[in-house]
C-alpha cells in the first residue's frame, strides 16, 4: 500500500497534465465555454489530489485503518469525480451525452469531501 499511494499520485499528475493539454488544444474548438470550464475543473481537482496523494504516501505510515480509508477516498473520489466530468464533456461535445455519468460526479465529490474530513479528523484525533 505504501508504494501504491505515491504511484497513484504520480499517475494522476501525469494524466492531469495530458488531459489539461488535450483540453486546452484538442478540445478547445469542440467544447462549449461551459464544457471547457467543467473539463478544466476536473483537471484541477485531479492535480490537487495527485499532489496530496504523493505527500500522504510519503508521510503516512499506514499503521492505522484510518490512513488507508483516507487514501482510498482520495484515489476513488478523484477517479469518479474527474473522469466522469471528462466523459460527460467529451460525450456531450459529440452529441451523445453519457447521462449515466451525471450521478457519478457528485459521488466522487462526496468521497473527496469524506477524505478531507477524515484527514482533518486524523490530525485532531492525536490531540483528543
Amino acid at each position: 500500500m505504501i508504494l501504491l499511494v505515491p504511484f497513484f499520485g504520480a499517475l494522476y499528475g501525469l494524466l492531469a497534465v495530458i488531459f489539461g493539454a488535450f483540453g486546452a488544444h484538442a478540445l478547445k474548438n469542440s467544447l462549449t465555454e461551459d464544457q471547457l470550464k467543467s473539463f478544466e475543473t476536473g483537471v484541477k481537482y485531479q492535480m490537487y489530489h495527485a499532489i496530496l496523494l504523493i505527500v500522504l504516501g510519503f508521510n503516512f505510515g499506514f499503521t492505522s485503518p484510518l490512513e488507508t480509508y483516507i487514501v482510498y477516498c482520495f484515489i476513488i473520489g478523484v477517479f469518479l469525480f474527474s473522469f466522469s466530468i471528462y466523459g460527460l464533456c467529451i460525450s456531450a461535445s459529440k452529441g451523445r451525452k453519457l447521462r449515466f455519468l451525471g450521478p457519478v460526479t457528485p459521488l466522487g465529490g462526496l468521497l473527496l469531501v469524506i477524505g478531507w474530513g477524515l484527514l482533518g479528523y486524523s490530525f485532531i484525533s492525536e490531540f483528543i
